[in-house]
């Protein structure tokens, strides 16, 4: 179902990128990128290195949108400005830049609002479902290509408008802060910017995937004294243990729904719960299982194919439900401060990285994914 292509290389061609659709098998195929003709405020740029994120398995396994395919997927990504286009202001060749699939136009109302990091320009502003605007700058034997979340990371080569990327630390390892286009982020700053975890309480964390241990590194990052760690693979829990659980809970191991297990070992409930699987059910748990009168509960795990639901009394007796999209960080201004976050050493990403591949082994990688056997996986796609 997913094949890396052998791309006869042109000036205007890719040399090797991923063209997915959920229902054929492409081999061969010829891909090309009109970025030569860089419109106002656009710019190309090499990919380096790329995550395989949920996401994009999301949108190729569950999502399936019927207008969302032919697509070149891959959203975690980093790499480097080949060429800019007119109007171009904030960069130039041979910048290190991180694709980011949230735009920040900082005009529109959303982007001066404190309060959010929405933007009213981008993919995102109408096209959530599909996951790509109409307009793309690939085609593939003359047929349009979209461009997923638009940024698509598996590829050779990609072109970005200003607004969705943004310019980092030229001493950052592309390999290790490409993680921090998506996942990384997201996990992180749900639990600081948006759960706004207090030191020394107590917190619970669904689902140890890249997301949720990034969650649990933002809870220690905190202050949060008791940080307990939620999933059906107890092989995670070791992994959990690096970024900062305390404790580890299995839900098959209980014969009682897992809020009551929890509210048992927290008198009454935790402080923070943060759900990083993208499962109504799951997003209901962790509600449960926050205290009342004052508990916070993120949905974090990206999903938009079913309804969830909560009794009300939930929310009457002082519970908060909130959702949290690239952890609360306004794109262009929060990456940059996550990457020097990381060289100072006060955030990990090495430790996330379980597998190192090649874009030809993607096929591998997302195998890899679907059957929990990694954390994440980075991907080299072009030589630095």
């Amino acid at each position: 179902m997913l094949l890396t292509s052998n791309i006869r290389a042109t000036q205007n061609t890719f040399n090797e990128l991923l063209v997915l659709n959920p229902e054929s098998l492409r081999s061969n195929v010829e891909l090309v990128l009109s970025g030569k003709l860089l419109i106002h405020g656009m710019f190309s740029g090499q990919i380096v290195a790329t995550g395989v994120c949920h996401t994009d398995l999301y949108h190729l396994f569950e999502g399936m949108h019927k207008d969302g395919f032919p697509a070149v997927l891959g959203h975690e990504g980093a790499g480097i400005v080949e060429s800019v286009g007119p109007g171009v202001t904030e960069f130039q060749p041979g910048d290190k830049v991180i694709p980011l699939f949230i735009s920040q136009c900082r005009e529109c109302r959303f982007c001066k609002n404190p309060k959010s990091n929405q933007c009213e320009k981008g993919w995102a502003a109408e096209h959530y479902d599909v996951m790509a605007l109409e307009e793309s700058r690939f085609t593939c034997k003359g047929k349009k290509v979209l461009q997923f979340m638009g940024t698509s990371t598996f590829s050779e080569y990609t072109v970005m408008n200003q607004i969705a990327v943004a310019k980092i630390d030229p001493a950052a390892p592309l390999d290790k802060v490409c993680l921090l286009g998506c996942g990384i982020c997201t996990g992180f700053g749900a639990a600081v910017n948006t759960a706004k975890v207090e030191p020394g309480s107590t917190c619970a964390v669904f689902g140890l995937g890249a997301v949720g241990l990034a969650a649990v590194m933002g809870c220690k990052f905190a202050g949060a004294k008791r940080i307990i760690a939620v999933d059906v693979n107890p092989d995670k829990f070791e992994k959990a243990k690096v970024f900062g659980a305390t404790e580890f809970v299995n839900p098959k191991d209980h014969d009682k729904p897992i809020s009551q297990v929890l509210a048992e070992l927290t008198d009454g409930g935790v402080d923070f719960s943060l759900e990083c699987v993208g499962n109504v059910g799951v997003m209901r748990s962790a509600l449960e299982s926050c205290t009342k009168g004052w508990g916070v509960s993120v949905v974090v795990g990206w999903t938009d194919l079913h309804d969830f639901s909560a009794r009300p009394i939930n929310l009457i007796a002082g519970r908060t439900w909130k959702g949290s999209l690239f952890g609360g960080f306004k794109s262009k201004d929060g990456v940059p401060q996550m990457v020097k976050a990381y060289l100072d050493q006060k955030v990990k990403l090495d430790e996330f990285i379980t597998h190192n591949m090649t874009l030809a082994q993607v096929n591998d990688a997302i195998e890899l994914m679907k059957h929990g056997k990694c954390i994440r996986t980075v991907l080299s796609v072009s030589p630095q």
